[in-house]
């Protein structure tokens, strides 16, 4: 492992990249971070959250929720703090840190392959949502248009990135990223206003489902997953940070926590609305999406889709940077390839091109994330920060901050065995459901 005074040498030759001016200035402001964050966390999950709280009830749904933010928060806040534990360096990328903590060689793979399944999953997830959220708007705002196949919507929505994809930076993809973070916080509103205008509906039900002790348990499991993919935006939180300036007055992660914090509040005003209401208003005959649920007004359910579309845009383009900047890395250092617009062009496309091909040949890609997710949403939000920061901090054992962190591991390390079980189980139990291309 490196010393806690000396990064490896990838970390030194990147940071002197920002230094030398090869990468985008740092220039960012904290609420960048904000709607940046805003955007990587707030997902079309979480208009599922309702129908996790069928399987997990309300005493347990509310504390598994509550844990999460309050774990989640506090692995952000280390990751925050470990950008710059070195004085001189920046840790500008999750696999920068990894390398410090747990060596030049071990490092990337412990850390890289998690990242990456957060980050493609989530472009393909997006890219399915896309399509759907367009094809039910364009359902619903023209009943007598001729019906177009889901994969030609999922098409449509993958050109958009084609252009997109061509943003040099996090800084240039600003606005598409507000625009994402606004719609997110709009629709959610939407879902949740509407549950409550609603109104409970008659007979309405809490009690758990009545089904086998076997069959409940992987539905647990499964809403644990559901929950875990609600927090997944730490995969590029360490990106999001490198583009804030930094000084020894005044560190970078000054502003990039008020942004995170700030992020978290809008978090918490998006997610436990919808998921108590939702829960409140339908019981156990919620739907797997809350919108599915609330059938009139149609014009304000249609509108909740575009919205879901916009935001879903700004959430493939922000999970999407970092897997461009290691490309065009390696497309540098492996191939001697020059820097310039037909690297990106190559990169970016091929990597555009690659999510619409499994989107449109998986579009139940979204059940299969279940099962690959838990190894990369558990790891890179509720426990990998922790096991860093014990590795690099070293703090007393048996202090408040080491039972902390060991606590985070031991419910992280749970919530991923659980929720890979579950996800596994329902690509079982769906297999003869699943179509190629619909």
């Amino acid at each position: 492992m490196a010393s806690a005074s000396e990064a490896p040498k990838e970390v030194l030759e990147a940071d002197q990249e920002w230094k030398n001016g090869k990468e985008p200035t740092r220039q960012a402001k904290w609420w960048y971070a904000t709607f940046h964050s805003v955007t990587a966390m707030i997902g079309a999950g979480v208009l599922s959250l309702p129908y996790a709280m069928v399987y997990l009830g309300w005493g347990p749904g509310t504390m598994v929720l509550s844990i999460s933010w309050c774990m989640t928060l506090n692995t952000m806040w280390q990751m925050i703090q470990l950008h710059e534990c070195i004085p001189g360096t920046r840790f500008d990328r999750y696999i920068d840190l990894g390398r410090h903590a747990f060596g030049e060689k071990l490092g990337p793979w412990i850390v890289l392959p998690q990242q990456l399944i957060v980050q493609v999953g989530c472009d393909i997830v997006y890219m399915v949502t896309g399509g759907k959220c367009m094809k039910k708007f364009m359902e619903m705002a023209c009943v007598n248009c001729v019906e177009v196949r889901q994969s030609y919507w999922i098409l449509i929505f993958g050109s958009i990135h084609l252009f997109l994809s061509q943003l040099p930076n996090f800084n240039s993809v600003a606005g598409v990223s507000l625009a994402a973070a606004v719609m997110s916080l709009s629709y959610s509103t939407i879902a949740w206003v509407g549950s409550l205008s609603h109104g409970r509906i008659q007979n309405v039900s809490y009690a758990y489902k009545e089904t086998s002790v076997q069959d409940s348990m992987f539905r647990v499991f499964n809403a644990l997953g559901q929950i875990s993919f609600a927090f997944a935006g730490h995969a590029v939180i360490l990106e999001i940070q490198a583009t804030i300036p930094s000084t020894p007055e005044k560190p970078s992660k000054v502003p990039m926590w008020k942004g995170a914090v700030g992020a978290y509040i809008i978090n918490a005003i998006c997610y436990f609305p919808v998921a108590l209401i939702g829960y409140w208003a339908f019981g156990q005959a919620v739907e797997d999406n809350v919108l599915l649920n609330l059938k009139r007004p149609a014009w304000l359910i249609a509108s909740a889709n575009l919205m879901v579309v916009v935001h879903v845009i700004g959430s493939y383009q922000v999970y999407a940077m970092p897997v461009f900047d290691m490309l065009e890395r390696i497309m540098r250092k492996r191939f001697n390839f020059p820097d310039g617009f037909l690297l990106r062009f190559i990169t970016r496309t091929a990597y555009v091109a690659f999510t619409i091909f499994v989107g449109v040949t998986f579009p139940f890609f979204g059940d299969l994330l279940g099962f690959f997710g838990g190894f990369g949403f558990a790891p890179t939000s509720y426990f990998l920060p922790s096991v860093m920061w014990l590795v690099m901090k070293k703090p007393k054992r048996y202090s408040g901050s080491w039972f902390i962190n060991w606590a985070s591991i031991l419910i992280g390390v749970f919530i991923m065995l659980a929720s890979t079980v579950g996800g596994l189980r329902n690509i079982i139990a769906d297999a003869s459901t699943y179509t190629f291309y619909a």
